[in-house]
């Protein structure tokens, strides 16, 4: 699709972003869809649908950047890889309004794919009449492999509009009350000689009649639990294959296209920039490969400390390094880029809680905020009879995504952070040229190609999969003329700050020129009088 152009272009210092803040809380998928459209109408942006949802949602990828966008090493940044995230949605889409409006510098060497949200289909129960954290996209799926395709999902059972949790009393059953907060229930330790007082499921009836509570969702398939990487087989939401929905195919498809991407920033679940991922030696031998790879860890350490500077808030408990069949996972271990993932927001710890929801509810407690708990209340459930059961417990989306006024600050740390990984991309500069007269016509010269650049030219992973294109040297002299080395040379790889010496020997005089690079790495040209 060609870029949609809305009549004029959006001047560069219009605050997008300003306008976006007068919102009092997450867009709708339609203001969405108009301020994508505004970015795209800009000079300096490309908005493409890259496709359409079983639900018939367009799934839109960003290209913004200067000249030719496609040549220059790019960053990706995506968003919405989980539906509940709603706040991984508004900070892809406000990291692209701040590129054009205040960060126009940072495209002059930079190209920024920006995927905003890879699942509007679940993204829209966040304004729906029924709220609960969805995952799935649109599509017919027969969760529970019985015939019939959703046929088992929630039931609002108390009509609040939420879908929250069930309790049922039940001495046999495997939950307590937390010692911690009342409010919340627990597993029992049987070690430790806890007894449990409930079982607890999801908001729901047993529709099908076959023991089971939600287990064939009125929802298809999670984009962030249907990649290659671990592919979650038999596992609902995930699909009887990988790649299977066209939101996950176009995406990927998109991406194999695009060769100068060194680094992906993915919002979801998944953190390892708070905490960098930790190398395994064993796990690194395996024939799939399951640990970051050794000189990749450094690389995350070092990454994961530019991070914590510049993003003022730490995580609390933050344990999620990635779910089998996740996208964040995938960039590194089968697209062999450099992969960064990030919740952006956490519930600050409260007075040493050591239960995430107590945690949150002591937190919310204290700031006053009365509408993020539903109280438990006992009903009527036709599937407990003579049981006591209950519904409440914590609003869906409250602990994944802070109060829309809180977003602001949270966008500008991590545009902040995504621009200083930009600045670290791997720079090809010619050093220590020397051309020297050996007599007969005969010139040697040589030189350092040097990668002034904290982050290598490949990811160990890049190198290891030969994924990532090679460094390639072209020599610009007649073949007849080279005397010794080769006219087009390939380089693995030039670690950070690290270099990769040549030399030639050519007859004659005149000038000769050398292009050296790679679409990830960006090319750099020399010409030089022999």
């Amino acid at each position: 699709m060609k870029k949609i152009v809305l009549g004029c272009l959006i001047a560069v210092g219009m605050a997008w972003s300003g306008a976006a803040s007068a919102q009092s809380d997450y867009p709708t998928l339609s203001q969405l869809n108009q301020r994508l459209q505004r970015i795209g109408s800009n000079a300096s942006a490309e908005l493409k649908s890259l496709t359409k949802t079983p639900g018939g949602k367009d799934v839109w990828v960003l290209k913004v950047g200067t000249g030719d966008k496609d040549l220059k090493p790019a960053i990706a940044v995506v968003g919405g890889v989980e539906g509940f995230h709603v706040l991984s949605v508004e900070l892809a889409t406000r990291f692209a309004e701040d590129l054009i409006s205040r960060h126009a510098s940072a495209l002059e060497n930079t190209t920024f794919y920006i995927f905003p949200n890879m699942s509007p289909d679940a993204y829209e129960q966040y304004h729906a009449s029924l709220k609960y954290e969805r995952r799935g996209n649109a599509a017919s799926v027969d969760h529970d492999r019985d015939g019939k395709a959703g046929e088992n999902g929630y039931t609002d059972l108390n009509g609040d509009g939420y879908i929250t949790w069930m309790r049922v009393e039940d001495p046999m059953g495997d939950y307590m009350l937390s010692k911690e907060d009342d409010r919340v229930l627990v597993k029992a330790d049987r070690s430790k000689g806890e007894a449990g007082k409930y079982f607890v499921y999801k908001e729901s009836k047993d529709d099908d009649q076959d023991g089971n509570f939600a287990e064939d969702l009125q929802e298809g398939i999670a984009f962030n639990k249907s990649l290659t990487y671990k592919f979650p087989v038999f596992q609902p939401l995930a699909g009887d294959i990988p790649v299977s929905q066209p939101e996950s195919r176009a995406m990927l498809d998109y991406l194999f296209d695009q060769w100068n991407i060194f680094a992906f920033v993915t919002f979801s679940p998944a953190n390892n920039l708070s905490s960098p991922l930790k190398y395994n030696a064993g796990e690194a031998r395996k024939r799939v490969v399951t640990s970051i790879l050794e000189k990749d860890q450094a690389i995350n350490a070092m990454v994961s400390g530019i991070y914590n500077e510049t993003v003022s808030q730490k995580p609390y408990q933050q344990t999620n390094q990635g779910t089998d069949g996740d996208f964040f996972q995938w960039a590194y271990f089968h697209f062999a880029r450099l992969s960064y993932s990030t919740p952006a927001y956490w519930t600050p710890e409260y007075k040493g809680k050591s239960n995430p929801e107590a945690n949150y509810l002591a937190w919310a407690d204290s700031l006053g905020w009365k509408d993020v708990f539903v109280p438990w209340k006992e009903i009527s459930h036709p599937d407990f009879p003579g049981k006591k059961v209950e519904v409440g417990g914590i609003k869906p989306f409250v602990m994944h995504n802070p109060p829309f006024e809180k977003v602001e600050k949270i966008a500008e740390e991590h545009t902040d952070f995504i621009l200083k990984l930009a600045e670290m991309q791997p720079k090809l500069q010619v050093q220590n040229l020397k051309i020297e007269s050996l007599g007969n016509g005969l010139t040697r010269v040589s030189l350092d190609l040097f990668n002034n650049s904290p982050l290598p030219t490949h990811s160990e992973m890049g190198e290891r999969s030969r994924w990532l294109r090679k460094i390639r040297v072209d020599l610009n002299a007649p073949a007849d003329r080279v005397i010794s080395g080769e006219k087009i040379q390939l380089i693995d790889s030039i670690d950070a700050f690290g270099k990769s010496s040549l030399s030639w020997i050519i007859r004659g005089k005149g000038d000769v020129s050398i292009k050296a690079g790679a679409p990830h790495v960006g090319f750099i040209n020399a010409t030089f009088k022999l």
